[in-house]
């Protein structure tokens, strides 16, 4: 009998664990820029629906030819991240091999008007955000890293706080690669398109803004270069970030490690008092 009553209070306290643990929503947002319905997971702390509090939102966003559910599915710990920083964590879709970029000659890839825009709008109005760039911070891997330095770059009134882990941060790096011309053109004969969707090319636009900056990268990432060159050009603008260079590749083994640097970043500057 005891060891019923035992196995019942168990049972209990688990359950009560799961409910309070965080919650994802699978939405999906009709773009008016795209004319069709873009998918996102958001992910609410495990006191969401215990309160009336507002909370501040990191958005994620996933690299060349993933889609807005990967970084979940390969760091479940997002959930964590959630609980006990106390934010809404969202991932969003960005396409195929988008670069976070609004495509001047393909109206199905007007991603950087999606994020920067539409999906802040629906995630205010259907969650308790705190509304303003101080509670925004956008961040991404690969071809998500360079999306969210832009973001940053050209939406400074959205989001106070952005990071790049092995971003691609130079279009013009490889510009045979990765489809970036089907969604600007050939380079030879789109230069000035490609730098102006480049954030090695527009990061001086960030001089005398208070956005807050951490980008990291694997030695032995072949975006390492291109990498180590934006921090030298961005201490000579006097533009303010953290810089970390850690041994790793371009690899969930070192994103794995990586975002936790950057969610520690962002609670700092979400809870500076803390």
């Amino acid at each position: 009998m005891k060891i019923n009553k035992l196995f019942i209070l168990i049972a209990l306290l688990l359950q009560n664990i799961l409910l309070q643990a965080a919650t994802i929503d699978s939405v999906v947002i009709k773009s008016k820029s795209m004319n069709k319905e873009i998918g996102a997971l958001v992910i609410k702390p495990q006191n969401y629906s215990l309160s009336q509090n507002q909370y501040p939102v990191v958005y994620i966003l996933h690299g060349y030819s993933d889609t807005y559910r990967m970084f979940y599915k390969k760091v479940p710990k997002l959930t964590f991240y959630a609980d006990v920083m106390n934010i809404i964590i969202v991932c969003p879709d960005g396409g195929y091999s988008s670069w976070y970029v609004d495509s001047p000659s393909d109206k199905s890839y007007q991603y950087e008007t999606h994020i920067s825009s539409e999906l802040i709008e629906f995630i205010d109005a259907q969650y308790r955000t705190r509304k303003n760039p101080q509670s925004r911070a956008i961040t991404g891997l690969s071809m998500g890293g360079h999306g969210a330095l832009l973001m940053a770059i050209n939406h400074p009134e959205t989001f106070g706080a952005a990071g790049s882990m092995s971003g691609g941060v130079d279009l013009t790096f490889k510009p045979k690669s990765w489809h970036i011309s089907k969604r600007l053109g050939e380079y030879e004969k789109n230069t000035a398109l490609w730098q102006k969707n480049s954030v090695f090319h527009q990061i001086q636009k960030l001089q005398g803004k208070n956005t807050a900056l951490i980008i990291d990268c694997g030695k032995d990432d072949f975006f390492y270069g291109i990498n180590l060159k934006l921090h030298d050009k961005m201490l000579q603008l006097g533009i303010n970030h953290d810089f970390i260079i850690r041994p790793g590749e371009h690899s969930w083994v070192y994103w794995k490690s990586s975002i936790e640097y950057q969610m520690l970043f962002f609670y700092k500057y979400f809870y500076p008092e803390n």
